[in-house]
Protein backbone atom coordinates (compact mmCIF):
# COMPACT_ATOMS: atom_id res chain seq x y z
CA UNK A 1 0.00 0.00 0.00
CA UNK A 2 1.85 2.97 -0.99
CA UNK A 3 1.53 6.25 0.85
CA UNK A 4 -0.61 8.35 -1.05
CA UNK A 5 -2.94 5.55 -0.86
CA UNK A 6 -2.76 5.77 2.61
CA UNK A 7 -3.51 9.12 2.79
CA UNK A 8 -6.73 8.74 0.54
CA UNK A 9 -7.85 6.76 2.81
CA UNK A 10 -6.88 8.84 5.97
CA UNK A 11 -8.78 11.57 4.39
CA UNK A 12 -11.61 9.61 3.55
CA UNK A 13 -12.65 8.82 7.07
CA UNK A 14 -11.80 12.16 8.51
CA UNK A 15 -14.02 13.97 5.80
CA UNK A 16 -16.82 11.73 6.28
CA UNK A 17 -16.55 11.11 10.06
CA UNK A 18 -15.94 14.86 10.90
CA UNK A 19 -19.08 16.52 8.43
CA UNK A 20 -22.18 17.31 9.64
CA UNK A 21 -24.84 14.79 9.79
CA UNK A 22 -27.86 13.09 12.25
CA UNK A 23 -25.29 11.62 14.60
CA UNK A 24 -23.06 14.58 14.69
CA UNK A 25 -25.90 16.63 15.47
CA UNK A 26 -27.13 14.38 18.28
CA UNK A 27 -23.82 14.32 19.55
CA UNK A 28 -23.03 17.89 19.92
CA UNK A 29 -26.77 18.74 21.36
CA UNK A 30 -26.15 15.76 24.08
CA UNK A 31 -22.53 17.29 24.67
CA UNK A 32 -24.24 20.85 25.59
CA UNK A 33 -27.36 19.19 27.51
CA UNK A 34 -25.75 16.46 29.59
CA UNK A 35 -21.75 17.19 29.25
CA UNK A 36 -19.55 15.18 27.11
CA UNK A 37 -18.98 11.94 29.99
CA UNK A 38 -22.64 11.16 29.64
CA UNK A 39 -22.30 11.98 25.99
CA UNK A 40 -19.56 9.04 25.51
CA UNK A 41 -22.17 6.15 25.77
CA UNK A 42 -23.67 7.34 22.85
CA UNK A 43 -20.51 8.13 20.86
CA UNK A 44 -19.50 5.17 21.64
CA UNK A 45 -22.46 2.98 20.29
CA UNK A 46 -22.33 4.92 16.76
CA UNK A 47 -18.49 4.25 16.29
CA UNK A 48 -18.86 0.72 17.35
CA UNK A 49 -22.30 0.16 14.91
CA UNK A 50 -20.58 1.95 12.04
CA UNK A 51 -17.92 -0.12 12.16
CA UNK A 52 -19.87 -3.35 12.44
CA UNK A 53 -21.83 -1.63 9.79
CA UNK A 54 -18.58 -1.90 7.31
CA UNK A 55 -17.27 -4.86 8.51
CA UNK A 56 -20.78 -6.16 6.91
CA UNK A 57 -20.77 -4.42 4.25
CA UNK A 58 -17.24 -5.40 3.08
CA UNK A 59 -18.29 -9.16 3.28
CA UNK A 60 -21.19 -9.08 1.53
CA UNK A 61 -20.19 -6.42 -1.11
CA UNK A 62 -19.57 -8.35 -4.49
CA UNK A 63 -23.36 -10.46 -3.17
CA UNK A 64 -24.90 -6.86 -2.66
CA UNK A 65 -23.94 -5.24 -5.83
CA UNK A 66 -25.28 -8.30 -7.70
CA UNK A 67 -28.39 -8.06 -6.20
CA UNK A 68 -29.25 -4.93 -6.66
CA UNK A 69 -30.90 -5.05 -3.64
CA UNK A 70 -32.74 -1.27 -4.74
CA UNK A 71 -35.75 -2.29 -2.39
CA UNK A 72 -33.63 -2.63 0.88
CA UNK A 73 -32.12 0.53 -0.47
CA UNK A 74 -35.00 1.90 -0.41
CA UNK A 75 -36.74 0.74 2.98
CA UNK A 76 -33.41 1.62 4.67
CA UNK A 77 -33.92 5.12 3.46
CA UNK A 78 -37.65 4.99 4.50
CA UNK A 79 -37.16 3.65 7.67
CA UNK A 80 -33.96 5.46 8.65
CA UNK A 81 -35.46 8.72 7.86
CA UNK A 82 -38.74 7.92 10.27
CA UNK A 83 -36.09 6.91 12.99
CA UNK A 84 -34.07 10.37 12.34
CA UNK A 85 -37.39 12.33 12.87
CA UNK A 86 -38.20 10.35 15.96
CA UNK A 87 -34.58 11.17 17.27
CA UNK A 88 -34.87 14.94 16.39
CA UNK A 89 -38.63 15.00 17.97
CA UNK A 90 -36.54 13.70 20.88
CA UNK A 91 -33.87 16.59 21.23
CA UNK A 92 -36.71 18.80 20.29
CA UNK A 93 -38.99 18.21 23.33
CA UNK A 94 -35.81 18.68 25.54
CA UNK A 95 -34.37 21.05 27.99
CA UNK A 96 -31.90 21.47 30.27
CA UNK A 97 -34.35 21.41 32.96
CA UNK A 98 -36.13 17.78 32.31
CA UNK A 99 -32.46 16.53 31.31
CA UNK A 100 -31.28 17.07 34.56
CA UNK A 101 -34.24 15.14 36.20
CA UNK A 102 -35.36 12.73 33.63
CA UNK A 103 -32.08 10.25 33.11
CA UNK A 104 -33.95 8.61 30.69
CA UNK A 105 -33.72 11.80 28.45
CA UNK A 106 -29.82 11.28 28.23
CA UNK A 107 -28.97 9.34 24.30
CA UNK A 108 -27.96 5.77 24.77
CA UNK A 109 -25.64 3.26 23.63
CA UNK A 110 -28.11 1.66 21.45
CA UNK A 111 -29.51 4.45 20.27
CA UNK A 112 -26.10 5.38 18.74
CA UNK A 113 -25.31 1.92 17.47
CA UNK A 114 -29.12 1.52 15.52
CA UNK A 115 -28.69 4.94 14.34
CA UNK A 116 -26.04 4.14 12.19
CA UNK A 117 -27.66 1.23 10.96
CA UNK A 118 -30.59 3.07 9.62
CA UNK A 119 -28.56 6.47 8.90
CA UNK A 120 -28.46 6.05 5.10
CA UNK A 121 -25.45 8.55 5.10
CA UNK A 122 -23.59 5.79 7.00
CA UNK A 123 -24.14 3.34 4.44
CA UNK A 124 -23.55 5.37 1.30
CA UNK A 125 -20.02 5.83 3.42
CA UNK A 126 -19.33 2.41 3.59
CA UNK A 127 -20.59 1.37 0.29
CA UNK A 128 -17.89 3.85 -1.00
CA UNK A 129 -15.37 3.22 0.91
CA UNK A 130 -14.91 -0.65 0.60
CA UNK A 131 -15.29 0.37 -3.54
CA UNK A 132 -12.69 2.69 -3.24
CA UNK A 133 -10.01 1.30 -0.51
CA UNK A 134 -10.88 -2.58 -0.22
CA UNK A 135 -8.86 -4.67 -2.55
CA UNK A 136 -7.24 -7.21 -0.22
CA UNK A 137 -8.12 -8.49 3.35
CA UNK A 138 -5.11 -6.30 4.60
CA UNK A 139 -6.58 -3.40 3.17
CA UNK A 140 -9.89 -4.03 4.87
CA UNK A 141 -7.91 -4.74 8.31
CA UNK A 142 -6.34 -1.49 7.62
CA UNK A 143 -9.56 0.41 6.47
CA UNK A 144 -11.21 -1.04 9.24
CA UNK A 145 -9.11 -0.23 11.93
CA UNK A 146 -8.59 3.80 10.61
CA UNK A 147 -12.18 4.19 10.23
CA UNK A 148 -13.19 2.75 14.16
CA UNK A 149 -10.43 5.38 15.79
CA UNK A 150 -11.18 8.03 12.93
CA UNK A 151 -14.53 8.10 13.73
CA UNK A 152 -13.97 7.61 17.70
CA UNK A 153 -12.29 10.97 17.67
CA UNK A 154 -14.09 12.88 15.46
CA UNK A 155 -17.63 12.24 17.39
CA UNK A 156 -15.94 12.63 20.69
CA UNK A 157 -14.46 16.55 18.78
CA UNK A 158 -18.50 17.05 18.05
CA UNK A 159 -18.81 16.18 21.88
CA UNK A 160 -16.69 18.25 23.23
CA UNK A 161 -17.88 20.69 20.84
CA UNK A 162 -21.47 20.25 22.50
CA UNK A 163 -20.39 20.37 26.43
CA UNK A 164 -17.94 23.34 25.40
CA UNK A 165 -21.12 25.18 24.45
CA UNK A 166 -22.51 25.07 27.37
CA UNK A 167 -20.08 28.47 28.08
CA UNK A 168 -22.53 30.38 25.54
CA UNK A 169 -25.42 28.52 26.46
CA UNK A 170 -26.03 29.20 29.64
CA UNK A 171 -30.02 29.30 30.38
CA UNK A 172 -32.84 27.53 29.81
CA UNK A 173 -33.78 29.40 27.30
CA UNK A 174 -31.08 29.29 25.44
CA UNK A 175 -30.68 25.37 25.57
CA UNK A 176 -34.31 25.01 24.55
CA UNK A 177 -34.10 27.60 21.66
CA UNK A 178 -31.13 25.36 20.75
CA UNK A 179 -32.33 21.97 21.14
CA UNK A 180 -35.46 22.69 19.49
CA UNK A 181 -33.52 24.08 16.12
CA UNK A 182 -31.21 21.07 16.26
CA UNK A 183 -34.21 18.68 16.41
CA UNK A 184 -36.60 20.76 13.47
CA UNK A 185 -32.97 21.15 11.34
CA UNK A 186 -32.93 16.99 11.81
CA UNK A 187 -36.93 16.60 11.23
CA UNK A 188 -36.52 18.51 7.97
CA UNK A 189 -33.41 16.95 6.48
CA UNK A 190 -35.00 13.36 7.06
CA UNK A 191 -38.50 14.49 6.02
CA UNK A 192 -36.69 15.73 2.66
CA UNK A 193 -34.86 12.42 2.11
CA UNK A 194 -38.28 10.87 2.76
CA UNK A 195 -40.75 12.65 0.60
CA UNK A 196 -38.27 11.68 -1.64
CA UNK A 197 -38.65 8.07 -1.85
CA UNK A 198 -42.49 7.84 -1.52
Amino acid sequence: MSISFFISMLSFCIVLSISPGPVNAMIVTSGLNNGFRKTFSFISGATIGFTLLLLSIAFTYEKFLISSNNQFLLFLEIFGSLFIIYMGYKIASTSMLDLSVKESKTLKFYEGFLLQWLNPKAWLACLAGVSMFVNSQITLVIFVIMYFVVCYVCLSLWGILGHKASIFFDTALKVKVFNMSMGILLIISASVLLLNNI
